[in-house]
């Protein structure tokens, strides 16, 4: 028998394979409104020492934005969270029972936790639609992602993030003629086809225009509450127009917490991070 006879009487091409947008974790417990836990994380390379006792608590819905100077451990700290950088000692919990030291990356994300690195990555040669189409969580083995047709409610889904992130009107544009703000928000769209309940962003206004800031601003807001996001950004006008809640990392460790305001206004934070920007 030949591949063709095989995969022809192996699966019916007229069947849909209906990919429901996946539930939130019915594992995970935030009872306490609470849902990441990093206490006592440290962890070093080398003999340097990337983060040192951290401690931070992430409620449940908030916009956090972790701001400090390069080397201070930010990067360190999502690789920790999402199971990349395993940490010399400490603990570290999505909400009250998932123990993420416990996990490898992929259980990570499947629990519920998406990360968006600083460049987009997206599949240039493939629509906008198609790409958040093959961002869908599902069975990702080979026949089915040949031969699987979408359901209504997944189109429906994608229409959806499409309308969050601004691209309804690019959804049949190739992804590689987007502009540098819109693969962003797309590559935001991807992860939100995953439905993960906390969401770590890294620099995602870097090189782009005011009006492309100003958007990008707008949707992380809106994504607030639904999820819960830990925004990393060096974008001092960007965080003001934001955040309500900062965290200043130096030297692995939290050095300051709290409104923008009362960060600003700290001299520690002056000194070692934003300079004449506080002034």
């Amino acid at each position: 028998m030949n591949i063709t006879n095989f995969m022809r009487q192996a699966v019916d091409r007229d069947r849909v394979y209906d990919f429901m947008i996946p539930p939130e974790n019915p594992m995970l417990n935030v009872g306490h409104g609470c849902l990441l836990y990093l206490e006592g994380i440290s962890v070093s390379f080398d003999g340097f020492k990337a983060i040192n006792d951290l401690n931070l608590y992430i409620k449940e819905g908030e916009l956090r934005c972790i701001i400090g100077p390069n080397g201070a451990g930010k990067t360190t700290m999502m690789d920790i969270i999402t199971g990349k950088t395993r940490p010399d000692c400490g603990s570290a919990w999505f909400g009250q029972n998932i123990n993420l030291l416990e996990m490898t990356e992929p259980e990570i994300a499947q629990a519920g936790i998406g990360r968006k690195f600083q460049k987009p990555t997206v599949f240039e040669h493939q629509t906008v639609f198609c790409n958040l189409e093959l961002a869908m969580a599902g069975n990702k083995n080979v026949l089915p992602t040949l031969f699987a047709r979408l359901s209504p409610s997944q189109i429906d889904h994608i229409d959806y993030v499409l309308k969050q992130i601004g691209l309804s009107e690019q959804r049949g544009l190739l992804a590689g003629a987007l502009s540098h703000g819109q693969k962003q928000w797309l590559e935001i769209g991807m992860l939100l086809m995953q439905n993960p309940k906390l969401l770590l962003v890294d620099e995602p206004v870097a090189g782009m225009t005011h009006q492309e800031m100003d958007r990008t601003g707008e949707l992380l807001t809106s994504l607030a509450g639904e999820h819960t996001i830990i925004l990393v950004e060096h974008d001092m006008d960007f965080v003001r127009s934001l955040a309500r809640e900062v965290t200043v990392l130096h030297q692995g460790s939290v050095l300051a917490e709290g409104s923008m305001q009362k960060v600003q206004s700290n001299p520690q934070v002056v000194e070692v991070y934003l300079g004449e920007e506080a002034c």
